[in-house]
Parts: structure tokens; C-alpha cells; sequence
């Protein structure tokens, strides 16, 4: 251990000191301290054996197996060179009325140069199409399915099931959730309903107290508005009770017997019936009732028989 010495920093390392005066005097260089030499790389392009590897791995089948085709771009529909048209004007009116007022350069819009180059994409298609169609028909090949063609599921049944029972479970869900946001819904309307009647309740009786306090302090001498109440208040459970039909069975057993209501204490007499005197006569003079004449009979009164009759009776 004795032999193993660490080398001071001082000795090995260059001070900062150091270095700032060496890039002073010039001496140190950007880079690594060492320069490298730049190669320029060369590009071969050796076609022969490109060719030649090309051949190796070509397959050399029918054209059916391949169905490759190098076809030139179908012509563009009417109706796509008017809406292509269109876009390019809308585009245009866009981007000359922002802020800045550009010249619109159509070949510099990357818009609707993506509109361009999806419309070239499906014109090849098409065209390669067409000629595809062609040839196989040249060759007797079919080119629609046939109606009693089943093609085998890539899944299995009790995957669509699982499938299905979770689309089904998911459906269920959003049912409930609709049904208890309407319910939500109907309990607040139900709600405000009430509160507007009680609102529209309190309004009407703080009018009609208001009315009755003018006809106390004499103000008013109407009282339409207390008969008004009472309307309102008889048709409040059954706002048909006015044009409901008459019942006659009904009618003739309450002209017979009556219809309820009280009945002890009917006869007193009342302030309007003690000032009616209709039935009174004045002018009729009544006769003395003789106590002697041959239709007066005092009622008399079951004499027990004596105590000798009643002991005869018993023989």
C-alpha cells in the first residue's frame, strides 16, 4: 500500500490560470486539440449489379398472382374541377383579407395542395381499376362474389357473444342514465311548479288583503273581488264542477230525503228569520178554548184496581 501514490491535481491537470494564458497567447486551437481530416464521401452507382441482385430474388409469376399494373391518372370528374375551383376562390378571398394582406399563391397553399394530392391518389386508383377489371375479364376470372358465398368469421362465437353482452350492458347503462336525468328533470320541474303556485298563491291573497283593508278604512266600497275568491276557490279541485251534468236519481232522493249536512238546531230561529213576518197575522182574533163543551175529554188516568178485585182476578 505503501508504494501506491495518488498524482496531485496540481502536477497532472492544467489550472485555469494555465489555460486562460495559453488561449491568450494563441496557442490553444477550437476543437479537441486534434484536427481531423475531413473525407469527402463517394457514392457508386453500380446499376449492373443492382440488376443483377434484382434478378436473384425476382419471382417470376402470372400476372394473376401479382395483379401489378403501371397505369397513367383518370381525368378529373366536372363536379371535382368545380369544387377544387371553389376551394382555391374561398382560400383566396381567406387569406387576402386577414391581417397582413398576402398575395395568394394557390401552388404555396398547403391546403389545397393536400386536397390535390388526395384527388391524384384516387384518379390513379381509379384508372388501375379500370384496367384491372379488363383483364381479368379477358382471362374468365370472377370478379363479384357470389350470393351463396359465406366467408368463415375471423372470431369465434363466444367472442361476439362476450361482444354483444358488453355492447348490450353498456346500452342498459346509458338507458338508466337517460331514465334518471329525466327523472332528475321531471322533479325539478314538478318543483318549480309548486313554487310558482305558492308564489302565484301568496300574491293573490296579499292583493285581496290589500282590497279588504280599502273597503275597511272606506276607500273602496267594491266587494266583486271576494265573490271572485270564492269562484276561484270552489272550481280549485274540479275545474269541470261547473258544466257537469245533473244527476236526476240523484236530484229526486235530495229533494226527498235531504243531501246531509247538520241537523240539530235547524228550527232555532235567526236573525233573518225573526225579521221575517210573512206568516204572522195581526187582525186574527183568537177564541177562548171552553173547557165545557161536548169535545173537551180530560185525559184520566189508569186507576189500579183495589186489593180485593185483584185477589177475584187471580181465582
Amino acid at each position: 500500500m505503501s508504494d501506491f501514490v495518488l498524482n496531485d491535481s496540481d502536477t497532472d491537470l492544467d489550472s485555469d490560470e494555465e489555460l486562460q494564458e495559453a488561449f491568450a497567447k494563441g496557442l490553444l486551437k477550437p476543437g479537441l486539440n486534434e484536427e481531423i481530416e475531413k473525407v469527402q464521401k463517394t457514392y457508386v452507382n453500380n446499376v449492373a449489379d443492382l440488376r443483377a441482385k434484382l434478378k436473384e430474388f425476382e419471382l417470376k409469376l402470372p400476372w394473376v398472382e401479382t395483379v401489378d399494373l403501371v397505369t397513367s391518372v383518370a381525368p378529373m370528374a366536372p363536379d371535382i374541377a368545380l369544387q377544387m375551383q371553389q376551394t382555391a376562390q374561398r382560400r383566396k378571398n381567406i387569406m387576402e383579407n386577414t391581417k397582413g394582406k398576402k398575395q395568394y399563391d394557390p401552388t404555396e397553399d398547403p391546403v389545397l395542395n393536400e386536397f390535390k394530392r388526395e384527388n391524384l391518389i384516387h384518379r390513379q386508383a381509379q384508372a388501375a381499376v379500370v384496367d384491372g377489371i379488363k383483364r381479368l375479364k379477358d382471362l374468365n376470372m370472377p370478379t363479384k362474389r357470389p350470393d351463396d358465398y359465406f366467408a368463415e368469421m375471423a372470431k369465434s362465437d363466444e367472442h361476439m357473444q362476450k361482444v354483444r353482452k358488453n355492447l348490450m350492458s353498456k346500452q342498459a347503462e346509458q338507458a338508466r342514465t337517460e331514465k334518471v336525468r329525466q327523472l332528475r328533470e321531471q322533479k325539478k320541474i314538478a318543483k318549480r311548479v309548486q313554487i310558482d303556485a305558492k308564489l302565484k298563491q301568496a300574491a293573490d291573497k296579499k292583493q285581496m288583503l290589500e282590497q279588504l283593508k280599502r273597503v275597511r278604512k272606506g276607500k273602496s266600497t267594491d266587494l266583486d273581488f271576494l265573490e271572485d275568491n270564492k269562484g276561484k276557490n270552489s272550481n280549485k279541485g274540479n275545474p269541470k264542477n261547473a258544466k257537469a251534468k245533473v244527476n236526476k236519481k240523484r236530484a229526486m232522493k235530495d229533494s226527498k230525503f235531504g243531501f246531509g249536512g247538520k241537523k240539530k238546531g235547524s228550527k232555532l230561529n235567526t236573525r233573518e228569520s225573526s225579521s221575517q213576518m210573512d206568516g204572522f197575522n195581526s187582525s186574527a182574533k183568537k177564541k177562548p178554548f171552553n173547557f165545557k163543551s161536548k169535545s173537551f175529554k180530560p185525559k184520566q188516568k189508569n186507576q189500579r184496581p183495589g186489593k180485593s178485585k185483584r185477589k177475584n182476578a187471580k181465582r
